[in-house]
């Protein structure tokens, strides 16, 4: 934990961990404010879990989230109240302390605070407040005047997609002008989040300091986007500071709405409930397999759209593996909940899916979608859709269950003019280029391009995103490359095989190597080497490298 003291009752943080409450009290902290929604980030706890230890620690812990950058004067009046009537030194939160310091500038200066204190203490913390003072200055509406960076082309976004982008635009062009702007410190290999799960990877080996990885010759900007203004070439950061661009490419990912199922954020991580979708939940995931001896093993899959469909039973199959080595599995009742209307939206696969789904008994439920969990009860509701249209609530105990929350795109993105009506940066799926607004590009889990949202997509969509860029700023010559909605789906179906679902748009199978080689219709173990020896380094040493292996982009085709 590294609070910052802003004043004598108020120190400001990043995000912070449930254990951290224990050395908050410690520190004298009385209460705590937590300033970010949940389901932010994929290795965040949720604020029920923080007011669970706070309790616990004789802490009051109180929830005023804030969307960045869409910070309005009745969230400043709530954090001044909170302030004024908790008890003190109060301890507040966000994902890195901005949004927290912010809060607190904002409503020092509506009380009539001077701003030359304001800004004092703000710096000696570490905090850049100068938008926060400027809309003190314009009364309540932050000023557009002051533009504090440019650079040609700015990524919003520092995972997979953002920085696979970049480094394929260095490897085409070394000396482009190329911020990225993310405010995690940490990067994580998401996919290896369901081998942690099953006990094969350690979860140190799935995460890198994002210092680390922004290619050289790349500015990283550490801060959080609040807005665009595609006008004025701008986006907006949280702090009201701005970045103008030439060419704009949003690679954001997705946000996982863990409070979408009432009461799950309050018992994830105990009770029996996990999900390999978090960073710090995927090896409580692999101890509940380990512990359990007998009882009913649920696994929940979300509507689409969500990240790597292929997910959320793969955590079933690899579970019921052990105990079938274990010879445990007769006493275990396995059984998958799939808000969809089949076990997986290309039918080739299906067959010999179904065969290991008979080899482990597991209970097929298709069209109920999980609304509901009770953790201590150790049940679970389930909204199933019955053939004449209509629903029904069902009930179902568990001693364990592994839930995927639903998925959508992040704030910012829904609520900004790049979306469309459901919410996705709008871009055309060949080009990834935004149809509607000149010199923006998208790739990664945020577009709305009808692709798998996985990895191995973004590995794709990178090389095409950095050449049709370059094309269209006069760097390259030669026609548009074209992305043609390839996706991978490593489906862990048992430890030491796995099926390689490989397609494009439309369901077409797209196979990388020869059939005699790895057939991805039927699973094998060379298809597992390639999961759990070569892809990584994939990841890490050629996508995030610029280093294009099996993804060289192909030309568009103009009489289509």
């Amino acid at each position: 934990m590294d609070a910052r003291r802003l004043a004598s009752h108020l120190s400001v943080s990043g995000q912070i961990v449930p254990d951290a409450l224990a050395a908050a009290a410690r520190a004298g902290f009385r209460s705590v404010i937590c300033n970010r929604p949940d389901g932010e980030g994929g290795d965040q706890p949720s604020f029920a879990e923080i007011d669970a230890a706070a309790q616990a620690q004789g802490l009051e812990a109180r929830y005023l989230p804030v969307v960045s950058g869409a910070i309005s004067d009745a969230e400043v009046d709530a954090f001044a109240e909170a302030l004024a009537t908790l008890p003190r030194p109060v301890l507040a939160y966000c994902r890195t302390g901005t949004r927290s310091a912010t809060l607190w500038a904002l409503s020092e200066g509506k009380a009539g605070g001077a701003k030359t204190e304001i800004a004092a203490a703000a710096t000696a913390a570490g905090y850049d407040v100068s938008g926060a003072l400027r809309r003190i200055d314009a009364n309540g509406s932050p000023p557009r005047e002051t533009e504090d960076l440019f650079h040609s082309v700015v990524i919003v976004g520092g995972g997979a997609g953002g920085i696979a982008v970049a480094a394929s635009l260095k490897a085409r062009k070394p000396d482009l002008d190329i911020a990225v702007i993310d405010p995690a410190d940490i990067h994580y290999y998401q996919p290896g989040w369901t081998m942690v799960g099953g006990g094969v990877f350690a979860p140190a080996g799935t995460a890198r300091t994002m210092a680390s990885l922004i290619p050289k010759g790349v500015h990283w900007i550490k801060a959080a986007v609040a807005a665009f203004e595609p006008e004025r070439k701008t986006v907006i950061l949280e702090g009201c500071r701005t970045v103008r661009y030439d060419r704009l490419v949003v690679a954001p990912g997705l946000k996982l709405d863990w409070a979408g199922i009432e009461g799950l954020a309050e018992t994830l991580g105990r009770n029996g409930v996990t999900s390999n979708y978090r960073y710090d939940l995927a090896p409580y995931t692999w101890d509940l397999v380990r512990n359990l001896r007998s009882g009913r093993a649920v696994f929940t899959q979300p509507p689409m759209p969500i990240k790597c469909a292929g997910a959320p039973q793969k955590a079933m199959y690899l579970s019921a593996d052990h105990w079938l080595r274990q010879g445990r599995l007769k006493d275990i009742a396995v059984e998958l909940y799939n808000a969809g209307p089949v076990l997986f939206g290309v039918k080739e696969y299906v067959p010999a899916l179904m065969e290991y789904v008979r080899r482990y008994e597991a209970g097929l439920h298709f069209q109920h979608t999980l609304v509901r969990i009770d953790g201590p009860a150790k049940r679970a509701w389930f909204s199933r859709k019955s053939e004449d249209g209509g629903s029904e609530t069902v009930e179902r105990a568990f001693d364990m269950i592994h839930v995927v929350p639903p998925q959508r795109a992040p704030d910012f993105i829904h609520a900004s003019p790049l979306a469309d009506g459901a919410g996705w940066v709008e871009v055309d799926s060949a080009s990834l280029r935004h149809v509607r607004l000149p010199g923006i590009y998208a790739l990664g889990d945020a577009c709305n391009t009808p692709n798998a949202k996985t990895a191995a997509a973004a590995r794709k969509q990178a090389p095409v995103v950095a050449h049709n860029l370059l094309v269209d700023m006069g760097h390259l010559r030669g026609p548009e490359v074209s992305y043609d909605g390839y996706g991978s789906c490593p489906l862990t179906v048992e430890r030491g095989k796995i099926l390689l679902a490989e397609f494009g748009y439309g369901g077409k199978l797209m196979p990388s190597f020869p059939a005699w080689l790895i057939d991805g219709t039927k699973p094998s173990h060379m298809a597992w080497l390639l999961k759990e020896r070569m892809l990584p380094p994939i990841y890490w040493k050629a996508m995030l490298k610029g280093r294009e292996w099996l993804a060289k982009p192909q030309a568009v085709d103009k009489a289509a």
